[in-house]
């Protein structure tokens, strides 16, 4: 990854994950925005869960593509954005936890396509648990009506 910085990409997206309802639904929180890298926490909430009380995947790999999407939004030119075009999600261990963390990073920056991983952790007592990974591949879009940062 090169070390220039695209514009003041904090603030975008902040203002960008401020409109993104899912992640208010849920309650997700943006904790850290650093060039290539992206965190989301989300409080335990049972209504989040399935039948056996623990995180659902569908809200692990929500909050992953959130967290993977705008890591890759941080090496982007300001008058561009991303989607999702796909992703492998992992689940490794159960979602039990008091929080979880979800932090994306960009493993390949590109002009039209990146990639990116993501962990989720779960953290309670103890150590944190990792709980999911994620490999996705984002596309740039430029000039989409409709589609802008």
């Amino acid at each position: 990854m090169n070390d220039n910085e695209p514009g003041d990409f904090r603030d975008r997206i902040r203002k960008s994950f401020a409109r993104q309802a899912v992640m208010r639904t849920i309650g997700a929180e943006l904790t850290r925005v650093e060039h290539g890298t992206v965190e989301i926490e989300l409080p335990f909430d049972e209504k989040l869960t399935q039948q056996h009380g623990i995180l659902h995947a569908g809200i692990i790999s929500a909050a992953l593509d959130s967290a993977c999407g705008y890591a890759a939004y941080t090496v982007i030119d300001s008058e561009a954005s991303v989607l999702t075009i796909e992703f492998k999600v992992n689940l490794m261990s159960p979602g039990r936890g008091e929080r979880f963390l979800f932090r994306g990073e960009v493993t390949k920056p590109g002009s039209t396509i990146i990639v990116a991983d993501g962990r989720a952790y779960a953290i309670g007592d103890g150590p944190a648990k990792l709980i999911a990974s994620m490999t996705g591949t984002m596309m740039v879009i430029r000039g989409r009506e409709g589609i802008a940062g």
